[in-house]
């Protein structure tokens, strides 16, 4: 939740609820000032009794920074000093605590123009390797507050702040506070704040110690709801979410008696996954004939629980035992009293949430154990890109660490190199806890000591170089020179290697020789292949690209190509003509086939018939099957099954009903337009499953057919991308792309992939980019009647105007964020560099396009009178229908 103006953090003096403010039990609280110094300095805030540290002892980088004297006055003194992050990427707290415990997590952030530049930072927040949220500040007096429910992982918690333009990520102060376990559980994920309201005016806000977890309650009245209160103690004892008295004490009950009591509000996000929390309690005084009894109901009337009776002075919660979700991101709840009722329905307290689904995995808990501890023993503090998780996510990962990273298992670091890093002392035993390492350089440093005897036990350990190190003791322990004799490890040393008595004597120039033999071996083969792939290409030199819109590649006969061995999902044919009635209906057809709509196990799927005369072979087929069986992630299709029945076969997919983004843009899927919020929805997702297939996949698969056909959307305008018939593998150690026949469809096709033949991930960044021309403009690929015919070159054209408007889909209407589609268009264009090596990673595609999803969900939030805009907005709120706390 992000409250603008600084509304929480007034310095409230006048109220009374504030001035006998007894200290409570603070044990598990971790409240931290930013920027206070010096770092032993601590002080307890007046209105809140809560006492602040300086945040030193939790991060090693950063400057320490003050806002200016005229806005002091405005905000809590915890937020007059502040930390800015002017250099690296990522900057991170990093806070010892116990796994599987559940913390609210605050971040603040309060501008005030420390700096003097009037310059509004915008920058991510990121919890662990996930982003949390974009901070996005209104103005230089303007407060953003942001709070999450989190069950961590691990022992230990990282909260980071990550640059995402060219202004500096900055915080004003960071509280942890430990909650009860079995409260706010959700199915999976975290839980990001959109509101948390109760029906009072005064006090303006409850935050501890009123609220024992210091959580913050925002008041909210409209003028079809009346307030009722009671001085009463209300009890919550039984009641495991402990609401606070003032929000206990207070309740919300319609206007006019005989009507429903109505709550609605509108997520940013209309894919989120949102969990519902009230609280109720009776605080009348009833008499034996008064009943008080009504329903909820959701979304147009589904009951969500039925024939409440709030109980006498006694809070209880009610809550969604599953996610909830709309179609649109609004939802509405009514409260109506049943037949028995005399009473009309009321609500004590409202809390509503999002899901942050946690997709990055953090590395392996001892291994990052391992690296902090390498970081310490070494002091490499100041290594910039040394913040946060090593390995997760990829783009951030450490500087001299290579990583794997498995499916559905957390990262593992299998490669890392310290070369001429100024190390010094011996050589730590915290490297053996890195267990899946396989290569190992600490070269051209100062170490001292023994050659550890623990390099032997590490079984994945196949080359260490410690070259260059004049202090090293040379001389090799036996287990370690047992490895060596077998060849299964080398070791580079300087000098001659005088190994342990017992052992023969080796000479450097023989490791040196060996390597030798190899790089020429290498190259003799690098010249193989050239000669070979040259006398290819002037056998079958390659003309124009077709004209066609079908997939180019070559097929193969299936006798070449064995049956796929994995009985894993295999299906038979009769079961195929079961599963969709003997063909019945059809989704879809194409160069492949027919693609049929069937159930299987109360599930829907989509059948892919191959079709006898398809340019798609078994070989495509094949591969297909055995990437999909081992690569998952939510925005890739899945696969349900497979057919290799004889001549018959198919390939059964989860089932997409919205079909692909082509139709979808094109207005064949019943006319609507797509919004420009659900364009750049669609464009993060489908860039992050082809992000995973580049980074995620081991090894990593090049896509080679993007377009917008192979782009499917789910019910609720999911995006997954599909057609992993012509992936291919590229090599990690050291080649960036392989040698392959041509295959892709034009327009799309990468030119220096077709000139060369040399394939590499690039080519599916040049292929995204044109999809995200066509997300922007809603243009064929190729129009031979425009005079620029290809889209990228039309619209290099259009901009040479300046005219964004002349370039984005009309269909729109000018309702789309103008910063946000010149940055995405920018992003493409750079995607479609002639020069692969110019070309962005996908990493670096997903996130430019999360800043445009930032920037248009500001643009949404500021044109509405929304929630967040602060708590004193609420009495301005005409209606029940403009309750909109999901905005922040």
């Amino acid at each position: 939740m992000k409250f603008i103006h600084g509304v929480l953090l007034l310095l409230i003096t006048t109220y009374g609820i504030f001035e006998s403010v007894q200290a409570q039990d603070q044990s598990g609280f971790i409240s931290l000032a930013c920027g206070l110094v010096p770092k032993e300095t601590t002080y307890t805030e007046k209105t809140t009794n809560i006492k602040y540290t300086s945040d030193a002892n939790y991060t090693d980088s950063g400057l320490v920074g003050r806002i200016n004297d005229a806005y002091k006055t405005q905000f809590q003194q915890q937020t007059w000093t502040l930390r800015s992050f002017p250099k690296g990427e990522r900057n991170c707290y990093n806070f010892n605590l116990t796994a599987n415990s559940k913390y609210l997590i605050r971040g603040t952030f309060v501008y005030g123009n420390y700096d003097g530049l009037n310059q509004i930072p915008n920058f991510d927040l990121h919890i662990g390797p996930n982003k949390w949220t974009s901070v996005i500040l209104d103005g230089v007096a303007d407060a953003s507050i942001f709070e999450m429910i989190h069950v961590l992982a691990q022992d230990r918690l990282q909260v980071c702040l990550v640059k995402t333009g060219e202004t500096i990520p900055f915080i004003s102060s960071l509280e942890l506070r430990p909650l009860n376990n079995n409260t706010y559980v959700t199915q999976s994920g975290s839980l990001i704040m959109v509101s948390r309201n109760y029906f009072s005016t005064t006090p303006p806000f409850v935050r501890y110690n009123e609220d024992i977890h210091d959580r913050t309650w925002v008041p909210y009245l409209n003028n079809k709801a009346v307030t009722i209160r009671t001085d009463l103690l209300v009890d919550t004892s039984n009641d495991p979410y402990d609401v606070p008295q003032p929000v206990a004490k207070t309740a919300s009950v319609p206007a006019n008696a005989s009507q429903p009591l109505t709550l609605d509000w509108t997520l940013d996000n209309i894919t989120a996954l949102s969990y519902i929390y009230m609280h109720f309690a009776e605080i009348q005084n009833l008499t034996d004939a008064d009943i008080r009894e009504f329903t909820i109901t959701s979304n147009g009337g589904k009951i969500w629980y039925s024939n409440l009776r709030p109980p006498k002075l006694q809070m209880t919660t009610v809550f969604s035992q599953v996610a909830m979700s709309s179609p649109d991101g609004k939802l509405s709840f009514s409260f109506t009293r049943t037949g028995n009722s005399t009473l009309p329905p009321l609500i004590n307290g409202l809390e509503i949430y999002k899901v942050l689904d946690l997709i990055q995995l953090d590395t392996g808990k001892d291994e990052v154990s391992a690296m902090l501890s390498i970081k310490i023993t070494y002091e490499l503090t100041k290594k910039v890109s040394w913040k946060g998780d090593p390995c997760a996510p990829q783009f951030y990962r450490w500087e001299g660490l290579n990583c794997s990273y498995p499916d559905s298992d957390p990262p593992r670091i299998i490669s890392l190199n310290l070369s001429g890093s100024n190390l010094t002392g011996t050589i730590t035993p915290e490297i053996s806890n890195l267990t899946q390492l396989i290569e190992l350089d600490l070269s051209n440093n100062d170490l001292s000591g023994e050659i550890p005897s623990f390099f032997a036990d590490m079984k994945l350990l196949k080359l260490i170089n410690l070259s260059g190190n004049p202090s090293l003791n040379s001389t090799i322990p036996d287990s370690l020179q047992q490895k060596i004799n077998r060849k299964s490890v080398t070791l580079i040393l300087s000098g001659t290697v005088t190994p342990k008595a017992g052992s023969k004597k080796v000479q450097v120039v023989a490791i040196a020789a060996s390597v030798a033999g190899v790089i020429a071996l290498l190259v003799i083969l690098a010249i193989f292949f050239v000669v070979r792939r040259k006398t290819a290409k002037s056998a079958n030199a390659p003309g124009p690209p077709p004209s066609v819109t079908t997939s180019i590649v070559k097929s193969e006969t299936r006798s070449s190509n064995p049956s796929i061995m994995t009985k894993e999902r295999k299906i038979t044919y009769t079961e195929v003509l079961k599963m969709t009635n003997n063909f019945e209906r059809v989704l879809g057809k194409g160069g492949f086939g027919t693609v049929y709509h069937g159930n299987l196990d109360d599930a829907e799927v989509a059948v892919k018939m191959l079709s006898h005369s398809s340019s798609q072979g078994y070989k495509e087929f094949k591969a297909e099957v055995e990437l999909l069986l081992r690569v998952h992630h939510r925005h890739l299709v899945g696969l349900v099954g497979y057919c290799d029945d004889g001549d018959n076969l198919a390939l059964i997919y989860e089932y997409m009903a919205n079909g692909d983004l082509k139709e979808n843009m094109s207005g064949k899927r019943g006319g609507h337009v797509l919004t420009w919020e659900n364009r750049m929805q669609i464009a993060v997702e489908a860039a992050q499953g082809l992000e995973y297939l580049h980074n995620g996949c081991t090894p990593p698969m090049v896509h080679r057919d993007v377009k917008t056909t192979n782009i499917l959307l789910n019910e609720r305008s999911g995006a997954k991308l599909a057609d992993f018939g012509l992936s291919r593998s590229f090599p990690i150690d050291g080649e960036c792309h392989v040698s392959t026949v041509v295959a892709g469809t034009p327009g799309y096709l990468d030119p220096e992939y077709y000139r060369t033949n040399w394939l590499s991930e690039k080519s599916d960044v040049y292929s995204f980019g044109v999809v995200l021309l066509e997300i922007v403009t809603n243009q064929p690929v190729i129009d031979k009647t425009r005079e620029r015919p290809h889209i990228s070159e039309w619209v290099g054209f259009m901009l040479t105007k300046g005219d964004i408007k002349s370039i984005v889909d009309p269909k729109l209407m000018g309702d789309y964020d103008t910063n946000g589609a010149w940055k995405i268009v920018e992003l493409a264009m750079g995607c479609l560099n002639p020069s692969s090596n110019q070309r962005p990673t996908m990493a670096h595609v997903v996130m430019e396009l999360n800043e445009c999803v930032a920037l248009e969900n500001a643009r949404r939030k500021g044109s509405e009178e929304m929630y967040s805009r602060g708590s004193d907005d609420f009495s301005r709120l005409s209606s029940a229908s403009e309750f909109a706390p999901g905005a922040r």
